[in-house]
Parts: structure tokens; sequence; C-alpha cells
């Protein structure tokens, strides 16, 4: 069993931070010359080059059958549809709006964990979930005067992520987190890279230039790397600190998404987004203490 080192896993914790939101700058960049698709092929083809030499050089367990297949196959379906969701919506939105909007992932998480798995959730946490969706709306209402329905996909991207987590949930102890992220990204290569070839056949221009700059190529490789990466990052952390420990840090991706976005693209949240941003965070962050304070709390005994 790995032992606890608290400031390790909050260290691991914080470059997934840095790292999410840079790989979601630079599709914001790409998706300005190349469709989302290509985007995301080279996306999961990339992470399964990274991992599949990982599993084979560590000899890490990676076959599947049965119903573990299938929910695999289930979460890489997800995965690929929440990324293609969230670039797209990169097309359209901010940085920190997108992905703040997307933040309201942990209150979808908690409804579909007590209407789907049948979770104890009690009055506190639901108006926390109240308040947080009221702060979302608040970063969605001036994005959507502005650009219309794309300001709804992050939404969508919350609500794909919270049952990717829950499909991950059902499977987590039957693989390792890496191996499982290798078949993935061979998986949804297998999947995107007929579907883009057709796509490029009805196309009546070419979907990839025949040249592309060295720019271009560079931050293509960079899109995979970092999206492989920041997972990796995430789940080294939880293998070194408690969920509970780490979870209040994952927050730190708004404000670090604000300054990439200053810096990239100049883009700041306007008044009601930014507090709607806060009152989100607030929530969240609520949410997480309280769960820690319920695991806290001893069984009652019971007496045969």
């Amino acid at each position: 069993m790995t032992q606890d080192r608290p400031l390790l896993g909050i260290m691991l914790m914080l470059g997934f931070c840095v790292l999410a939101p840079l790989g979601d700058a630079i599709a914001k960049l790409l998706g300005q010359s190349l469709p989302v698709s290509v985007l995301l092929v080279v996306r999961f083809a990339i992470q399964a080059a990274l991992l599949i030499p990982i599993v084979i050089l560590t000899g890490r367990p990676w076959r599947m059958r049965g119903r573990i297949l299938g929910l695999a196959a289930l979460r890489t379906g997800l995965h690929i549809l929440g990324i293609g969701m969230m670039f797209t919506a990169l097309l359209y939105l901010p940085l920190a709006d997108a992905i703040a909007i997307a933040f309201v992932m942990p209150f979808i998480m908690l409804l579909l964990g007590k209407l789907v798995l049948q979770e104890e959730v009690g009055p506190r946490r639901l108006g926390a979930c109240i308040v947080g969706f009221a702060g979302t709306l608040m970063v969605v209402q001036p994005s959507f005067a502005e650009v219309g329905w794309p300001a709804l996909l992050p939404l969508g991207v919350a609500v794909i992520f919270a049952l990717f987590m829950l499909v991950t949930r059902q499977m987590a102890k039957a693989i390792d987190p890496i191996g499982l992220q290798a078949v993935s990204g061979v998986m949804a290569t297998a999947v995107l890279v007929p579907l883009l070839l057709v796509a490029e056949a009805l196309s009546p221009r070419p979907l990839v230039p025949a040249t592309l700059p060295n720019q271009t190529l560079w931050l293509l490789l960079a899109i995979g790397i970092l999206g492989t990466g920041a997972h990796l990052l995430m789940t080294w952390s939880l293998r070194f600190a408690p969920s509970a420990t780490v979870a209040p840090m994952q927050y730190l991706e708004i404000p670090f998404a604000t300054v990439i976005g200053w810096l990239i693209f100049r883009d700041l949240p306007d008044g009601l987004a930014a507090f709607g941003i806060c009152v989100t965070v607030a929530a969240g962050l609520y949410v997480i203490l309280r769960e820690r304070a319920i695991a806290r709390v001893p069984l009652p005994e019971t007496h045969a």
C-alpha cells in the first residue's frame, strides 16, 4: 500500500491545475485553424503512444473482458464526447468562463450519486448544489447573450464528465489506471481515425493542409502531452493523498485558467461572470468540506 504523502499529493494536483487549462488554451489556439475532429485524433493518439510503452515496460495489467470491457468502451465514448464539446466551446468562450461553467460537474455528480447510486445526500449539500448552479448561470448568462447556444456547451461537458466519473468508479478497482488510459487511447483512436477519413473524403476541401507550420506541429504534440500528463498527475495525486485533501485544490484550475486566458488571449471574466465564478467555487468548496465532515463521523454501533 502506498504511504500517504499529503504534500506530494497536493503538489501533483497543483500540476494538474496548471497543465489542464494550458492544454485547453492550446486547443483554443489550434481550433482557429484546424477542425476539432483533428484535435481529438491527435489528443488520443498521443495518449496511446505515450502510455502503451509504459504499460508494456512496467508489466501493468490492461486486458479487459465482459462487463469491464463494455464499461471501458462506454467510458471512452464519454471521454471523446466530453473533450470534443469542450474544444468546441473554447472556439466561442473565454478560457476561464468555459472552465468555470464546467465546474458545475461536482454538483451534477452529487445529484447523480443520489438518483442513480442511491447515495445519501443531505439538505445542506443539496442547498449547496442549488447555489452552485445559480453561480454557474451567472457565468453562462453574459456568455449566452454574446455567443448564443455555444455558451451551454460547458454544461454539457459537465454532465458528460459526471457520467464519465460514475463509470470510472464502477471499474476503478478492477484495472490499473494507467492501463485503462492506454486502452482508452487506443479505443478512441480506432474510432476517430476512420470517422476523420470519412469526413475528409466527403469534405469539399482538405480538413488538414498538406503542410503544417512547425509551430502548429509542436502545438499538436503539446495538446496530447498536456492532456495525458494532466490526467496522470490527478491520478497520482490520489495515490499519495486522500481525495478530501486534494479535491479542494482542483478549484485552483479556475484562477490558473483566468491567468492563462489573460496572458494568451487577453480575456477576463466580466463583473457578473466573475461573481458567478466566486459563488460556484464557494459552493463547491462547501460540498467538499461537508463530504469530509460526514466521512469523519463514526458509524453508529450495531448490536446483534
